[in-house]
């Protein structure tokens, strides 16, 4: 997403003092809030400042305004409104949605779930978490293509399986699972299926009842909302364990006086991003694809995971002989902002574990760079990406003693 248009002049080296950022191109982290729900963000903060849950005309007029949005959402995804829960985001979604289908499975005597090795750690955690109060968890490897099988899914199951839950879209390759294939699996034998669609959601076609989710969970702030607010979808009659204590809001399975505001604004976002999705698609996909061409032609780099099961709008490479930071660092210096992986855990030095489980080895993990583009980015930009990348790895390679050794002979090339 461009944020100022000012030409970025060429730089003698890639190192060279900070611009203001020119090209936004870490989507997948977080969206600008669009106009559209900044407009209603602001107006229901001014004209619908009551209390949901009250019942004189100011309170009940915002109780309309939640339902509207409540509805907005349910229309968008293919679902019933009263299938929508409003919560902080997709992390607490996927916590919710997971600790309650193991609640119903262990009076069942089912203590097994299924996932994959990955997936966003708002679900792998809550999964470690259960591990240690007595459930079996089953990962499933992830493809070099970066996707789940879904039979694999079906030969993992088992007779006290209680929950399958695998992405909608992965957050750090931009991998498309076979959702709807281990939905119907699921559906065939009687097991809960989840699935997070925080990357998906505003982006590609959901139908909740059609695809025959029990759950997903879908958070604002990455398709052009608010951050801190989100919402989980719940199949009617599965009952959904409280995180929060307190009050009787969102019909009793969230505590709280409601984040009105947020939440008119995410519906907002929704909406818009629902009725440009088609439009939005294509023209990302076309820039998705001119950046991979361009950064295919960089030596030894690799595209991580499959080139036509993605998000329109991702692209992430590894690049042999260099490390992540270095290279996010010099790409800022030339107003890029761009991400090494998830930014839940960019400040960690470990290698991502998304690329580990599609089998990256450790030192060309540790060289990774992932675009998420917007859908303010024109051809002129992506090129100037393309030739950024280009001439930053080029540097860092030049006084790289790891990448002396791999033109010399000493080590083998792995990309």
């Amino acid at each position: 997403m461009l944020l100022q248009r000012e030409p970025v002049p060429e730089p003698a080296s890639p190192r060279q003092n900070r611009s203001e950022y020119m090209i936004y191109a870490d989507n997948a982290a977080t969206t600008k809030i669009s106009a559209t729900a900044e407009k209603t963000l602001v107006a229901v903060l001014r004209d619908f400042w009551g209390n949901p849950s009250s019942l004189y005309t100011l309170g009940q007029q915002a109780k309309e305004k939640l339902e509207e949005a409540r509805k907005t959402v349910a229309e968008v995804i293919g679902a019933d409104p009263r299938e929508i829960i409003f919560t902080s985001g997709g992390s607490e979604a996927d916590n919710q949605a997971i600790r309650s289908a193991a609640e119903a499975g262990k009076l069942k005597g089912k203590k097994h779930i299924v996932s994959s090795a990955f997936e966003h750690h708002a679900v792998l955690h809550t999964l470690e978490r259960l591990k240690k109060e007595g459930f079996e968890v089953t990962l499933l490897p992830v493809h070099e293509d970066g996707r789940v099988r879904p039979e694999e899914v079906r030969g993992a199951l088992r007779e006290d399986t209680c929950l399958v839950t695998v992405m909608y879209a992965n957050n750090e390759i931009g991998t498309v699972q076979p959702v709807r294939e281990i939905a119907d699996i699921c559906r065939e034998k009687g097991i809960l299926f989840h699935t997070d669609a925080v990357q998906a959601v505003g982006h590609l076609p959901v139908n909740a009842g059609e695809d025959h989710f029990d759950m997903l969970s879908a958070s604002a702030h990455k398709f052009h909302g608010p951050k801190g607010v989100g919402f989980l979808y719940v199949r009617k009659g599965i009952r959904l364990v409280p995180l929060i204590e307190g009050g009787a809001q969102e019909m009793g399975k969230r505590a709280g006086t409601e984040n009105l505001a947020s939440v008119a604004a995410m519906a907002a976002a929704l909406k818009e991003a629902a009725e440009g999705m088609q439009e939005n698609a294509q023209r990302l996909t076309a820039l998705r694809n001119r950046l991979m061409d361009g950064l295919s032609a960089i030596p030894h780099s690799a595209l991580n995971g499959d080139a036509e099961h993605r998000l329109p709008g991702n692209v992430n490479f590894c690049f042999e002989g260099i490390e992540g930071e270095s290279l996010l660092l010099l790409l800022d210096d030339r107003g890029i902002a761009a991400s090494s992986g998830s930014a839940c855990t960019s400040g960690s030095l470990e290698p991502s574990h998304v690329l580990l489980a599609i089998g990256r080895p450790h030192d060309v993990a540790h060289g990774s760079l992932r675009l998420s583009i917007g859908e303010d980015l024109t051809e002129e930009d992506a090129d100037y990406i393309i030739r950024s990348v280009s001439e930053v790895v080029a540097y860092l390679r030049s006084f790289s003693p790891i990448w002396r050794d791999l033109e010399a002979g000493k080590k083998p090339h792995l990309l």
